[in-house]
C-alpha cells in the first residue's frame, strides 16, 4: 500500500451550509458556453508524441486554433511521450493548479548490471515515501535540493537488464534521477530508457477526451467548416475539469461579482463546501451553475466554515470568471461580510 494517497484518490463529500437559488439569467454551466467562450475557457487532454518540446506542442497548438495565449501543464522532455494538459487563452490563469497536481509515468529503467527480481521490488518499495532530490544539469529549475513524494511505485516486469515499472508521484519529481537513484541502491547503476506519462493530475492517457494533434487539428477543421460546437466537445473539455481535484466551496449568486473584483470569500456566501479542507489548503471556489469563480487558500477547515456566520473563509489566489458575469450586489466601502446577504 502506499504511504501517502495520491491526490486523485482523495474522496471527499460534499456537505450543504445553506440553500439558495442560481438566477438563469446570469452565467452558465461550462459545457452550455457560446462556442468562442468555450474555447476561451478551454482545456485540451493532449498525447504529446515523442520528438517535439512541450512548448513546439503548445505553440503548433496555438496556431492551430488561431489563440493567443496558451499554456501547459508540466514540461515533458522531447523524447517522453504522453498526458500534456494543453490550457487556452483564459484557462491559461490556472495552469499553476495542474503544475503541482500529481502525476503517473510508465518508465523502462536500463540497469548496467544483472540483479534479482526480487531484490529490485524490495528497492523500489524503498522509494515509497518522501525523497530529496536535486535538479540535474539540464533542468529549467534553480539546482537545489528539495523533497518530493512517491505515492507509489508497481513494479510490472522486467528482461534481461530492463525493467517496467509504474510510478505515482508529486508534480517535479525527475523521473531520469529517480532511476539513478535505483540504479545506485541496486549497486549496479542504472538509467532512465523509455518514459510514458499517464496522468497529470485529473487528465489521463485512459480518458475518452485524450487526443493528438492531428485530432485537434481535424476537428477544430470540422468546426470551423459547418461551425457545430459539436466538433469543438470532441476535443476541447471546459477549464472545471482541471479542477475536479481541488477541494470545492459553492457561493451564492450574489457573492460571485465581489469574488471577482478580489474580494475574500465570506461565510455568507457559503452555501456548500467539501470535507478534508485545512487551513492553507488551495481551494476552487463555484457558482452554484458549476462555473469556476477563483482559486484560493482556506483560512479555516472545513468544520469552521459550517459553523462560522461572519468572517474571511479563504482568501483568493487568482481569479478566474471577468468581472459582470454575475450582477453587483455589494457596495464599496461596505464590510467584506456583506457578500451574499
Amino acid at each position: 500500500m502506499p504511504k501517502t494517497t495520491p491526490p486523485w484518490e482523495i474522496k471527499r463529500e460534499l456537505l450543504t451550509k445553506a440553500e439558495d437559488y442560481t438566477n438563469p439569467k446570469y452565467g452558465c454551466k461550462p459545457r452550455e458556453r457560446p462556442a468562442d467562450q468555450y474555447i476561451k475557457y478551454g482545456t485540451i487532454n493532449l498525447d504529446k508524441p515523442a520528438g517535439p518540446t512541450s512548448h513546439e506542442v503548445a505553440a503548433w497548438t496555438k496556431k492551430i486554433l488561431k489563440l493567443q495565449t496558451i499554456g501547459h501543464g508540466g514540461t515533458l522532455d522531447p523524447k517522453v511521450t504522453g498526458v500534456l494538459p494543453i490550457t487556452l487563452e483564459e484557462a491559461t490563469k490556472m495552469v499553476q493548479a495542474l503544475l503541482y497536481s500529481g502525476k503517473e509515468y510508465v518508465c523502462v529503467l536500463k540497469l548496467h548490471g544483472d540483479v534479482a527480481e526480487p531484490q529490485i521490488r524490495h528497492v523500489l518499495c524503498l522509494f515509497e515515501d518522501e525523497i530529496y532530490q536535486r535538479p540535474p544539469l539540464r533542468s529549467s529549475v534553480k539546482r537545489q535540493l528539495r523533497t518530493r513524494r512517491i505515492y507509489y511505485i508497481d513494479y510490472i516486469e522486467h528482461e534481461g537488464r530492463n525493467v517496467l515499472f509504474k510510478v505515482g508521484c508529486e508534480g517535479g519529481t525527475y523521473i531520469r534521477k529517480l532511476c539513478y537513484d535505483i540504479g545506485e541502491i541496486l549497486g549496479v547503476g542504472g538509467h532512465m530508457q523509455e518514459l510514458r506519462r499517464t496522468r497529470a493530475g485529473p487528465f489521463q492517457e485512459s480518458n475518452a477526451n485524450s487526443v493528438t494533434l492531428h485530432d485537434v487539428a481535424y476537428w477544430f477543421g470540422e468546426y470551423e467548416r459547418t461551425k457545430n460546437p459539436v466538433n469543438l466537445y470532441r476535443f476541447i473539455e471546459p477549464l472545471e475539469t482541471a479542477l475536479v481535484q481541488l477541494p470545492r466551496i459553492i457561493v451564492r449568486d450574489s457573492a460571485v461579482d465581489a469574488l471577482c473584483h478580489g474580494a475574500s470569500l465570506t461565510a455568507p456566501g457559503v452555501l456548500q463546501v467539501d470535507t478534508g479542507i485545512e487551513k492553507g489548503s488551495v481551494v476552487a471556489i463555484f457558482t452554484l451553475k458549476g462555473e469556476a469563480v477563483a482559486l484560493g487558500r482556506a483560512q479555516v477547515s472545513t468544520q469552521e466554515i459550517m459553523d462560522m456566520r461572519h468572517g474571511a473563509v479563504a482568501v483568493l489566489a487568482r481569479v478566474l470568471m471577468p468581472r459582470n458575469v454575475y450582477p453587483r450586489v455589494w457596495k464599496t466601502g461596505v464590510g467584506s461580510d456583506e457578500q451574499g446577504k
